[in-house]
């Protein structure tokens, strides 16, 4: 008998502890979602010019429109595109007035890394951003060969002369650079998945108890018969 009942002590000890993390991951899925939507909110806001210091904390997805002059040098960041396959985000720097800042014109297929690129003139609209792409695993960038494996933002600004400010365009800029606009498909949100693999490991460990309590009822010796 102690054996079952410590048995059925761990069984509960293991169920509440399951049920808690499913519970948790729901209040998580709760808060995503609620982030998510505030940030969706911010994208898709009315543009406005481009603030004077903007920043991570203050502007971190600000949808702006500006005029100014796309510049000549560029730099590619490796990337995918679903359905496409491999190719380069391309980023100008990008004269507004009397700054320059760094554009992300878009995706550009590896077939097309050595068409001309339209330069000049250009109205952009698009958004703010400071991507965090970079982690230990990151190769480092390859300067002569203008490559990068992630949006560095610092690294790039530093490379082209630029303010490390980074606007992601919405409009088309060259006929061979698809628009890769700011959106919430790149933020994960596996709350619901966690939490239904935890209330499905709880009832797994409410089956095992249910199961080893049996065999070890059905173990005890029997009393005797007369």
């Amino acid at each position: 008998m102690r054996r079952i009942l410590f048995l059925l002590l761990i069984g509960l000890a293991g169920t509440a502890t399951l049920v808690w993390l499913g519970v948790w991951q729901m209040q998580r899925l709760a808060w995503k979602e609620d982030m998510l939507a505030r940030i969706e909110s911010e994208i898709g806001a009315a543009p406005v010019p481009l603030p004077d210091n903007p920043t991570p904390a203050t502007t971190p997805f600000l949808p702006v429109i500006v005029e100014g002059e796309i510049l000549d040098d560029e730099i590619l960041v490796l990337a995918s595109l679903k359905k496409v396959g491999p190719g380069y985000r391309v980023i100008a720097p990008f004269r507004v007035g009397g700054r320059t800042i760094l554009l992300d014109r878009g995706f550009l297929e590896i077939t097309d890394e050595d068409t001309p690129r339209s330069t000049g003139a250009a109205e952009i609209t698009g958004n703010l951003h400071w991507p965090d792409e970079v982690d230990g695993f990151t190769p480092d960038p390859d300067p002569e060969a203008r490559l990068w494996f992630a949006r560095d933002v610092t690294s790039m600004a530093a490379e082209l002369g630029t303010e490390p400010v980074l606007l992601i365009a919405a409009t088309r800029t060259d006929p061979t650079i698809l628009p890769m606009p700011v959106d919430t498909s790149g933020i994960p949100n596996d709350h619901l998945q966690y939490a239904i693999t935890w209330f499905l490991l709880a009832l797994v460990w409410v089956v095992m108890t249910w199961f080893f309590a049996r065999r070890l009822r059905a173990s005890e010796p029997k009393g005797p018969t007369t």
